[in-house]
């Protein structure tokens, strides 16, 4: 019984959640590499990423139900679909760290010099087709 891959990320919450998931629809689902990665996000490139694995013969339907979830829209807290709103495409990528900006550019020139993580950045939605990034307003 070999086990394949079928998702990395590097945040193990993301896998934990697609974990949930595919053990819902019967497929057993193994977390690898999630606790090097926890101690040490540094480690992030060399150990390739929090893994998702599932056996071989579950592979496909597990891929069938990762890129179906892929496929739906995302949306907000009352239910509205998220939309770019300069193209009004809702290929978008979530959480997308941005260092636009002022305080964003400072921040990389002070963690090119000091070799940290970038001291400030924010989290917003990135559409996936015209590179356009931006915050859903809560209402």
């Amino acid at each position: 019984m070999a086990l394949v891959t079928i998702m990395t990320s590097d945040n193990g919450i993301d896998v934990h959640i697609m974990k949930g998931r595919l053990q819902t629809d019967g497929i057993d689902c193994f977390v690898f590499d999630e606790n090097i990665m926890t101690l040490n996000p540094l480690f992030n490139i060399a150990v390739g990423g929090v893994k998702l694995k599932v056996n071989e013969e579950d592979a496909d339907k597990a891929r069938a139900i990762i890129k179906e979830l892929e496929l739906q829209p995302l949306v907000d807290h009352n239910e509205n679909v998220i939309q770019c709103p300069k193209c009004n495409s809702t290929n978008l990528y979530t959480n997308f760290k941005s260092m636009k900006g002022f305080f964003g550019f400072m921040s990389a020139i002070i963690s090119l010099l000091l070799a940290v993580f970038p001291l400030h950045f924010k989290s917003v939605y990135k559409c996936k087709e015209c590179d356009f990034e931006f915050k859903v307003e809560k209402k």
